[in-house]
């Protein structure tokens, strides 16, 4: 009973949470508004499958690049200067696709918002760790990672609904306009000082080693995530079904549902709990969407996907951020964002090249047997695990 007193009285709803949340919800809205307008955007400009996704993959892999930079930065200027540049970039970047017909100039924009989001989202992700007390941290990154579901339920659907009434260009106004509010919020955060202690520097430090195996499991997660962001909308047109902003509503929904209550199961059974029952679901729906041929398929798809990432994501960022050092935990997560975009970038290029060669159809194929790689990475890591730690029990026994 007192430990539950101490953890109730350990708040999660401060000013500063609640701010952060609100600026991370619109530079998620700004984002989530061109994910399945810009492959139809790059398709308008002649562009082809393999070429979709070199666009995308762009984005992610020059973010991707900025991240250890930001991890490092985060730690020695502090978290309001990586995360102001990095929304100033990113609304900059998205502004000037409304303005912009041609491919080339379009692919290093890309370039240039890539950079622009991997150092806010790195920035944001740490503010949020910052703001949470560490009993409550699943809990509280569940929560945090709300404000970008919300954005998901209709970001991705209003940009499909202003390109239908209006065009390309004002949907991208609009998207730089959401990602300005969020600059504008984050102003007024309170934030982390920066660290006046000085930190042995390494000639390599790009990573946070104690974050490497839950980065590694997004990695092959978020391959499925390039695949359904960047395909799915010219996927579903194939098929001649309709309805495909239902299926970013359907997802998000469920992302945020499952995402708070999940969180709260990390903090009393770990990781152990969440993964591999979320993972299933994951490839449940990758299943669902090789066999796609109606749109209450597609919806179920989007349930049980929200459901799957919606437990493993949260998870796996507080996994990582737990076992970093206290002066580690910007880098701890710039190493987990790095596996997110590497995963998407390589996702989306991957299976353009498959979409070209192959189908549609063939790239959830592909997707369900990354999500398998990871179930089995996971099981071999627990019983390593196992074994190291009964040996280590029997030694100390004796």
């Amino acid at each position: 009973m007192p430990g539950n007193q101490n953890l109730s009285k350990e708040k999660i709803w401060t000013r500063d949470f609640i701010f952060i949340c609100i600026s991370n919800f619109f530079i998620f809205a700004g984002f989530q508004m061109t994910l399945p307008t810009l492959p139809l955007f790059v398709n308008e400009l002649g562009g082809s499958d393999q070429l979709i996704g070199f666009v995308v993959g762009i984005f992610t892999l020059s973010a991707l690049l900025i991240r250890p930079w930001s991890g490092h930065v985060l730690e020695s200027l502090g978290r309001r200067v990586v995360f102001l540049i990095g929304l100033f970039v990113f609304v900059i970047s998205v502004g000037s696709y409304a303005f912009t017909g041609s491919l080339i100039l379009l692919f290093l924009m890309r370039v240039v918002q890539g950079l622009g989001w991997g150092m806010s989202t790195t920035a944001v992700g740490t503010i949020a760790t910052d703001l949470i007390p560490q009993k409550r941290r699943g809990e509280g990154m569940g929560y945090f990672g709300l404000a970008g579901n919300l954005a998901m339920a209709f970001g991705p659907a209003l940009g499909l609904l202003i390109i239908a009434v209006f065009d390309f260009s004002s949907m991208f106004l609009i998207a730089a306009s959401a990602g300005f509010i969020s600059f504008v919020i984050a102003a007024f955060i309170r934030y982390k000082p920066a660290n006046k202690t000085p930190v042995p520097k390494k000639k390599w430090d790009v990573f946070e080693k104690s974050a490497l195996m839950p980065s590694l499991l997004l990695f092959f997660i978020t391959m499925v995530f390039g695949g359904i962001a960047t395909f799915l909308p010219l996927y579903a047109e194939q098929l001649g079904i309709d309805g495909i902003e239902w299926y970013f509503v359907v997802f998000a929904f469920s992302l945020m549902a499952v995402r708070a209550f999940a969180g709260r199961i990390y903090d009393r059974k770990g990781h152990k709990a969440i993964f591999l029952p979320g993972a299933f679901l994951i490839l449940a729906a990758m299943i669902d969407l090789v066999l796609l041929s109606n749109q209450l398929m597609l919806l179920l798809a989007a349930f049980l996907f929200g459901i799957g990432f919606g437990s493993v994501q949260p998870a796996l960022q507080a996994w990582a951020v737990n076992e970093a050092p206290l002066n580690r935990k910007g880098m701890a997560n710039a190493t987990f964002f790095s596996a997110f975009d590497l995963g998407v970038g390589l996702g989306a290029m991957f299976f353009g090249l498959i979409a070209s060669k192959f189908g549609y159809a063939d790239i959830y194929l592909t997707a369900g047997i990354s999500v398998i790689i990871s179930m089995v990475i996971y099981v071999i890591y627990i019983k390593r695990n196992s074994t190291v730690h009964k040996h280590s029990e029997a030694v100390q026994w004796k």
